[in-house]
């Protein structure tokens, strides 16, 4: 992550967006907070900002990271410079050529601040360009120019010959005159350099080659404080880059050997040689520290069955991918292991908040779909657990207890116990119906039925429960129904009285019920019965009745039919 963002932060100075610079080399910094060459790089940036004072705090950071690199003094004299403090300048410069005296950058910034000095020393004396004026006084300043191609066609305008008059007279007005072009040119011959080599400021990058190189390690060029009171003299520049840092450099290749390990490693795993891929992806954990191999290393121990391992490496890749800001992704994928692991060995709780802490960190579908299977899994397993047929029984005798007592509450509670004890059982979903009616609880009731018939198809008394709920809750069609099916299925006639004195019951109530009632009424209740709604929207009952508006006889034919009957 820190390489990554280094890399944006040298590619933003390169191209002299300094702005973005300090922010990608922030966040590098952010992500590796003791890389001293991070705070270099963005005290470089700052100085391009001409912000001296934050470049001054990231250069005092790097030495104290680091007091033995000279960079970091080179970089702190710099700061120094811009913010005029040419005394400590010069001390942190002849500090970096102590560590380092081939630092042409340091040699540079202090060859700038001794310049400055005897500038400042010139300028007390009451010239406040710091001795530039001098030039205008010199007697062959006009031989020169005359024999300069340059600068001989300038001589013959009146105008501009005042303005040199005026600048031998008055040294101190050269700053008003400087933003004639002419006068740059004029400057160049007398001083025998090239003033158009731009900025005095932008020489940090010039000593640097004009570019950053984008390779680890890489310190990016600080740019002159000030620019000096006298221009430096014209030499040829060199695009050489800065020597990579050796830290960077061993850093690159460790990870190179690690990655390679990495590789072999896959290899390995890909042909099932579980233990020779571990063997490689610790080797490339111990060259390089990127969580990945320690995730590959959790898979080879997981497809080996050695699950408690794989579980101990996966919370290492999440401590360490913690501490080193890795890819939530990455940290995802390891608890999502974890909680395969921990599936493997029975552990469902444990693997349950792992693929939620997985889910948490990047949701993907398959460790949803885990999630999902855990949890159902888990309560198959609870109710499983829970199972117990002498326990079941107790329950059963207490709900009959109970029953009897009048206590129905507790009665459903005793039940519901056996339900939980002895699930396939349906004399408990059947027993429990028998209180819910007393507690006027109807539709419970029949779900309770329902339950106990799709264990036992067979049970009468499940049938009878049911057509009892139907009738209180006055579904006298229904109830006739349900006692029609107990019927069939009442093989021997045990039940056959108590069947046909519930039927009974019921029609003579439908009978009572409709007694007296209007046509309107009439219709109204065949509106809230589903069943005879159903038939009626019947296309092939809704041409029998139409039929039978106009020939009653034809009605009397069609219930010969038994599909109509």
């Amino acid at each position: 992550m820190a390489d990554a963002f280094k890399a944006a932060g040298n590619k933003a100075f390169a191209a002299k967006d300094f702005t973005e610079a300090v922010e990608q080399f922030s966040k590098a910094i952010e992500a590796e907070p003791s890389n001293h060459v991070l705070y270099s790089n963005r005290s470089g940036a700052y100085a391009s900002l001409k912000d001296y004072t934050h470049a001054l705090e990231d250069a005092e950071k790097t030495t104290e990271l680091k007091p033995d690199w000279s960079k970091g003094w080179s970089r702190k004299g710099g700061a120094l410079h811009g913010q005029g403090d040419l005394v400590e300048a010069m001390d942190a410069f002849e500090e970096a050529l102590k560590l380092d005296a081939s630092n042409a950058q340091a040699k540079s910034g202090k060859d700038s601040v001794q310049r400055a000095i005897d500038a400042e020393a010139k300028g007390a004396g009451g010239d406040p360009m710091g001795g530039l004026g001098n030039m205008f006084n010199d007697p062959q300043m006009i031989p020169k120019l005359a024999k300069n191609p340059k600068t001989s066609g300038l001589l013959a305008d009146p105008s501009f010959m005042n303005k040199l008059q005026n600048l031998r007279n008055n040294p101190s007005s050269m700053g008003q005159e400087l933003g004639d072009p002419r006068m740059l040119q004029v400057m160049s011959v007398l001083l025998g350099i090239d003033m158009s080599m731009g900025d005095p400021g932008s020489m940090g990058d010039k000593a640097a080659g004009g570019k950053v190189e984008e390779e680890e390690g890489e310190d990016v060029p600080m740019p002159d404080a000030r620019p000096s009171s006298r221009p430096p003299p014209k030499r040829e520049l060199t695009p050489e880059p800065e020597p990579e840092d050796e830290e960077a450099a061993a850093k690159k290749k460790a990870k190179a050997e690690a990655d390679e390990e990495k590789r072999l490693g896959t290899e390995q795993y890909k042909k099932r040689q579980f233990d020779s891929a571990i063997t490689h992806y610790d080797k490339a954990w111990s060259l390089h520290h990127d969580i990945t191999y320690l995730t590959n290393k959790s898979a080879a121990q997981f497809e080996k069955a050695d699950y408690e391992s794989a579980i101990a490496t996966c919370k290492e890749a999440i401590t360490e991918g913690r501490e080193m800001l890795a890819d939530f992704k990455i940290i995802a994928k390891a608890f999502g292991r974890i909680g395969s692991a921990y599936e493997k060995l029975g552990d469902l709780p444990n693997a349950i908040d792992n693929y939620q802490r997985s889910l948490t960190e990047h949701r993907t579908p398959d460790t949803l779909n885990k999630l999902r299977a855990a949890e159902k899994a888990k309560l198959t397993a609870e109710k499983d657990a829970y199972i117990n047929p002498s326990e079941a029984e107790k329950a059963r005798e207490l709900g009959n207890a109970k029953f009897k007592d009048a206590d129905w509450p507790a009665a459903v509670d005793a039940y519901s116990e056996m339900t939980k004890r002895a699930p396939t059982d349906p004399r408990g979903y059947s027993n429990r119906a028998a209180c819910l009616i007393k507690l006027l609880t109807f539709p419970a009731a029949v779900s309770d039925c329902d339950a106990a018939l799709a264990l036992d198809p067979t049970f009468i008394r499940a049938y009878l429960r049911k057509a009892q709920a139907y009738f209180a809750m006055r579904e006298y069609s229904r109830c006739m129904d349900v006692c029609a099916e107990a019927s069939t299925q009442d093989k021997d006639g045990k039940n056959a009285r108590e069947i046909s004195q519930q039927e009974q019951k019921a029609l003579q109530a439908q009978f009572q019920s409709q007694e007296g009632e209007s046509e309107e009424e009439t219709m109204k209740r065949i509106q809230r019965d589903p069943e005879i709604v159903g038939m009626l929207q019947d296309p092939v009952m809704q041409s029998i009745l139409q039929q039978a508006k106009s020939d009653p006889k034809a009605l009397q034919d069609h219930m010969k039919d038994p599909r109509v009957a």
